[in-house]
């Protein structure tokens, strides 16, 4: 059994609960962060382990305590879909034996997370407790027999034993988010009459015997965390004395930690979307902390979702939510996390903002994961940061994300750079997108860029506007335009009314905005446009927790199962239509991930939503203003919306006036982020490309 004696409140430590260290008894880890499973990708294929012992060693000499891998099916049938990562040979363990030795070199410490999918299998040889099919997979499981069940044991067993033999320090026993072992938990998916179906003592028969069983396999020097549903947030799911009850069982059985599960991956609220308030379900890990302990059990448990920052992962161990903090994206941002926290710089992070736009995005596309704010994530051997070997006077022009990352990097490398913006801040168009609810922590990555200017040497000019001549006068060795995007104009007549206005002006609030709203263009602009101007000015539930669970329906699990119950919602602070040219569903180019979030908290707001609308003219209607509008290719259903204020989010186009000039005059002049390619919004990119430019210029 663990010893968990209070964390320490040294003076010489910025953050003593988190850095304190944690004895297991057999083994101790150096801090109180685990670095939560994700998907990479990098588990798909045996070219990839080199990049996956790259990829956990940054993290280890980073500082975290203990890191868990993406999931390995123990078998075929536990497959996220064919052909992904498998251990259930010895020849798979010894390809691992690189990731772990790596590790290892770094001072870390690794286990392997075992990930059966069960119905969640996105192929046709997926099993489950019942012949039920998933919401978000097209096959249909197969139901197991009891012997079929038996055998899934035993390759949880054989897998587990496999990791120890590749130098694992133990293994992550994955049985929350609706997968195989949770599905066996509730009567949703299990329908069973035998001795694993029925009863909750025989629902749960299933988790019991993996955690008994692998710990009589692998022996008592091996860290077993069992990843338990806190919160299933779906209907017919555990009630809360079943999840007191199955973690007490847990640890009886020989689980080291356990981990926390925040939702079924079919629920409909989200829980790790930058919408979601930090740290929103500690409380949920801190219910079943107490619960535990009252009953004696004092396994460590781990707390999960939403935590990015070491402020935040303090305050939630000294609140007594958990024992330690589990911490997935924000290793992808930063891989130095622990080791900036340590050394108090925690405003040198760069945290994850919680997008989802190149992690959970990427994987749902079978694309090697990475991160919005720090293209290196999992490309660490391909994507390489070194001193150059010349010198070069370089100007980029544009302080946006694209610009940012271009000249810190550029910095870095050596490389002397003067970066130049009109506006009087960094951050371009972040500096609208911050002011957007469920978006507010954009803020934090101009925070961290403004660090790295300062850090790395880059000469800043703010409330400059940069001419063709004084760039060419300025004999620089390349020149970066990261110029930017204007708003494109949709040519619609009558578009010069005073109540039509631009998404700049709105979110500026540089003019007012009536009560009844048209938005023209439903891309991303447009959805972020219809969600500032329903919400109540100055407030965002990403801000206020109670406000956000009441809005998603979450209550505590022991009212309710699932702890889910009707949602309520606040009334709209407008009332807003939403209208693309395109026909079909709105926000289809979204994020995969968060699209179906944006459309649910809209729907919410009683969001109207038109699609296939050709916009005719713009005009006075009676005391209203009037939008024509027609549908379809023939133009047919003519009629006008009465309105008092019209907002054009219809796009954009590149800004690149200075290229040619530069170009004429002989000047090595380079395109990233929306100077580029303006469809959409679209900072992973900018980013990236900023980023890949520096490495290489």
């Amino acid at each position: 059994m663990a010893h968990l004696p209070t964390p320490g409140s040294s003076s010489a430590s910025p953050y003593p609960h988190l850095l304190a260290p944690l004895d297991l008894g057999f083994t101790t880890l150096k801090n109180r962060v685990l670095m939560g499973s994700m998907h990479t990708g990098l588990e798909d294929g045996r070219k990839h382990f080199p990049a996956m012992a790259a990829y956990f060693a940054e993290r280890a000499r980073g500082g975290v305590g203990l890191m868990v891998t993406g999931g390995f099916a123990p078998n075929i049938a536990g497959w996220t879909k064919p052909f992904a990562g498998m251990l259930a040979s010895s020849g798979a363990a010894r390809r691992h034996k690189q990731v772990t030795d790596a590790v290892h070199a770094e001072g870390g410490k690794i286990a392997l997370q075992i990930l059966h999918t069960g119905r969640y299998g996105y192929h046709p040889l997926c099993v489950a407790p019942s012949r039920i099919q998933s919401p978000i997979s097209p096959f249909t499981p197969r139901e197991l027999s009891a012997a079929g069940v038996e055998r899934q044991i035993k390759a949880f067993i054989r897998c587990a034993l496999l990791a120890r033999d590749a130098g694992y320090d133990g293994v992550e026993i994955m049985g929350s988010e609706g997968y195989f072992i949770n599905q066996f938990l509730v009567t949703h998916t299990n329908h069973r009459k035998d001795e694993w179906g029925g009863s909750y003592a025989n629902r749960m028969r299933l988790a019991i015997e993996i955690v008994r069983r692998t710990r009589e396999a692998v022996g008592r020097d091996f860290i077993i965390i069992y990843r338990l549903s806190m919160i299933d947030l779906i209907p017919d799911g555990s009630s809360w004395a079943e999840v007191v009850e199955l973690g007490k069982a847990v640890a009886a059985a020989g689980a080291t930690l356990i981990n926390s599960g925040i939702g079924w991956h079919e629920a409909r609220v989200p829980t790790i979307a930058t919408s979601v308030p930090r740290g929103a379900f500690t409380w949920v890990t801190k219910k079943l902390r107490a619960d535990l302990r009252a009953a004696g059990v004092n396994i460590p448990v781990v707390t999960s979702n939403r935590i990015n920052t070491p402020e935040v992962a303090e305050q939630v161990l000294d609140d007594g939510c958990a024992d330690m903090v589990s911490m997935a994206r924000p290793f992808l941002a930063d891989p130095d996390f622990v080791n900036k926290a340590a050394q108090g710089r925690g405003q040198d992070i760069n945290t994850c903002i919680a997008c989802n736009q190149a992690c959970l995005d990427h994987a749902f596309q079978a694309k090697l994961a990475s991160c919005l704010v720090n293209p290196r994530a999992v490309h660490e051997t391909e994507l390489v940061i070194k001193l150059s070997p010349v010198k070069k006077r370089v100007a980029v022009i544009g302080a946006g994300p694209a610009g940012l990352a271009a000249a810190t990097t550029l910095a870095q490398r050596g490389h002397l750079v003067d970066l130049y913006d009109s506006a009087d801040r960094i951050g371009g168009q972040f500096n609208l997108a911050k002011r957007v609810p469920g978006k507010e922590e954009f803020e934090e990555t101009l925070r961290y860029f403004g660090r790295r200017i300062e850090a790395t040497g880059v000469k800043l000019h703010l409330d400059t506007r940069m001419d063709a001549a004084a760039l060419i006068g300025g004999k620089f060795d390349d020149v970066i335009l990261a110029t930017g995007v204007t708003p494109r104009n949709p040519r619609i007549p009558g578009q010069d009314h005073p109540a039509v206005l631009s998404y700049i002006d709105v979110l500026l609030g540089r003019k007012p905005v009536g009560q009844r709203v048209a938005l023209i263009g439903a891309g991303g602009i447009g959805f972020d446009i219809a969600e500032f101007l329903v919400s109540e000015p100055g407030h965002s539930t990403a801000l206020d927790l109670p406000a956000w669970l009441a809005e998603w329906g979450v209550t505590d699990p022991e009212q309710a199962r699932g702890g889910v119950v009707r949602p309520v919602s606040t009334p709209p602070a407008r009332q807003v239509t939403l209208l693309q040219r395109k026909p079909g569903k709105l926000g289809k180019g979204l994020g995969k991930t968060t699209g179906w979030i944006h459309r649910a908290a809209l729907k919410m707001k009683n969001v109207e939503m038109l699609s296939g609308v050709n916009y005719e003219s713009i005009g006075a209607h009676g005391d209203s203003l009037g939008l024509f509008i027609t549908f379809g290719e023939k133009r047919e259903n003519g009629t006008v919306l009465e309105v008092d204020s019209i907002v054009l989010c219809a796009g954009q186009e590149p800004l690149r006036e200075l290229l040619e000039p530069l170009r004429a005059a002989g000047v090595t002049t380079h395109l990233i982020g929306g100077a580029d390619e303006a469809s959409e919004l679209d900072a992973k990119r900018a980013i990236d490309q900023g980023t890949r430019l520096a490495a290489v210029l």
